[in-house]
C-alpha cells in the first residue's frame, strides 16, 4: 500500500512488537510438548501477554478510542464513535501443537463500519492490510479475490466444530451440501487468515458459525476491498450472528444458496 494511513501506521508497528513476543514464545511450544503438564497454560500466557503489549501500544497512540479484545474486558472510548477490536493469537490450538499458521489480528471500527484492518502471520511472514477505499495488500502486494466461475473447481475454507460444540450436525449437512459441488474443503483454523486467503484469490469462499467479533472484523475489510463479498450466513449482522460468508463476486449468491440450504 503506497500511502498508508497514521492509523495503519500504527496498527504494523504493534503487530510487529506483538510478534517478536509470540515468536518467542512459539520457539517455546515445541520443548513443552514433551512434559507432563502440556503447553496449555503457557500458550494462554503467551496470549495474555501479547494482548496487553497491543493493548498499551494502541491506547498510547490513540487514547482516546475504546477497545475489544478477546483476553479483556470491553472499554468505551471518550471517543466512542471508534474502537479497536483485536484478537492477539487466532489460531491458538495450532499454535499449541507447534504448527506455523496462526495469526494477530487488529481492526479500527468508525461508526459501525470497519475502516482500518491487519492480519499478521508471523510464522509466515504475511502481513495482509486494508483500508477503506484504498484496497488489500499483503506484504505491498495488491490483493484481489480470485475470478473462478465454476463451483466444481474451487476451494472453500471453513471451520469446524470442536469439543462437542452444539453446532456439528449443521456443519456435517453444510458439508454434505458443499463437498460434492467443490473441488475441496480446507480447515485451517484460524477465521482471519481464511479470510485474508479469500481476499488474496488463495481460496474461492469461506463460512463459518460461532465466531466472535475479533476473529472476523479484519477479515471483512480485506475480503471487500479485494473485491468480494460478505455477509451473515444468519440475520442481518456479522457480529450480532456470530455466523459469516465470503466469497468471489463470481459465485457469492450459488455459494450462500448451497451453504444455507436454499
Amino acid at each position: 500500500m503506497s500511502q498508508m494511513s497514521a492509523n495503519m501506521n500504527v496498527m504494523i508497528k504493534v503487530a510487529r512488537r506483538a510478534a517478536r513476543s509470540l515468536m518467542h514464545d512459539f520457539g517455546e511450544v515445541e520443548n513443552l510438548q514433551v512434559s507432563a503438564k502440556g503447553p496449555g497454560d503457557f500458550v494462554s500466557r503467551a496470549d495474555t501477554r501479547a494482548e496487553e503489549i497491543i493493548r498499551e501500544d494502541l491506547t498510547r497512540a490513540r487514547p482516546n478510542y475504546g477497545w475489544l479484545g478477546e483476553e479483556s474486558e470491553e472499554v468505551a472510548g471518550a471517543d466512542p464513535t471508534r474502537r479497536w477490536i483485536v484478537d492477539p493469537l487466532d489460531g491458538t490450538t495450532n499454535f499449541l501443537h507447534g504448527l506455523p499458521h496462526w495469526g494477530i489480528s487488529i481492526a479500527l471500527e468508525h461508526k459501525g463500519a470497519i475502516v482500518s484492518s491487519l492480519v499478521f502471520n508471523p510464522a509466515g511472514n504475511e502481513m495482509f492490510v486494508a483500508e477503506k477505499g484504498a484496497g488489500a495488500w499483503v506484504n505491498d502486494r495488491r490483493l484481489r479475490v480470485s475470478a473462478r466461475r465454476d463451483m466444481i473447481r474451487m476451494v472453500f475454507a471453513t471451520g469446524l466444530p470442536f469439543g462437542g460444540r452444539p453446532d456439528l450436525p449443521q456443519t456435517l449437512g453444510d458439508l454434505a451440501r458443499i463437498l460434492p459441488a467443490c473441488a475441496g474443503v480446507r480447515r485451517f483454523g484460524a477465521a482471519s487468515l481464511d479470510l485474508g486467503y479469500v481476499a488474496a484469490g488463495r481460496y474461492d469462499g469461506f463460512w463459518e458459525r460461532g465466531l466472535n467479533p475479533w476473529d472476523t472484523a479484519a477479515g471483512i475489510l480485506l475480503v471487500k476491498e479485494a473485491g468480494g463479498f460478505v455477509e451473515a450466513l444468519a440475520g442481518s449482522s456479522v457480529f450480532e450472528s456470530g455466523t459469516i460468508i465470503a466469497a468471489n463476486d463470481q459465485v457469492f449468491s450459488r455459494f450462500a444458496a448451497l451453504v444455507r440450504g436454499d
